[in-house]
């Protein structure tokens, strides 16, 4: 029986050696380039979207539109009655 144990011994397989372990620091280097890609498609996507100062409408009357409107709307309540809703 212990020769057997020798012999099976000296026919085992070497171990593999296992697969280096993938580098922290590479990975953080490419999650990070990925971010900043991201961050500056944001960017310009958000300067696309922005109105020059020069070419966007006056508060003042953006602001008597609103009340307007609002006014219009709290008239047209009060006329239908509270029965109607």
């Amino acid at each position: 029986m212990g020769a057997f144990a020798v012999w099976r011994w000296l026919r085992r397989r070497p171990a593999q050696e296992p697969e280096p372990a993938p580098d922290p620091a590479a990975e953080l280097r490419a999650r990070l380039a990925e971010s900043r890609t991201v961050a500056e498609e944001q960017r310009e996507a958000a300067g696309e979207l922005e109105t020059p100062v020069d070419a966007a409408p006056d508060p003042d009357a953006r602001r008597r539109d609103v009340h307007e409107a609002a006014r219009a709307r709290i008239d047209e309540l009060k006329r239908s009655g509270p029965d109607e809703g």
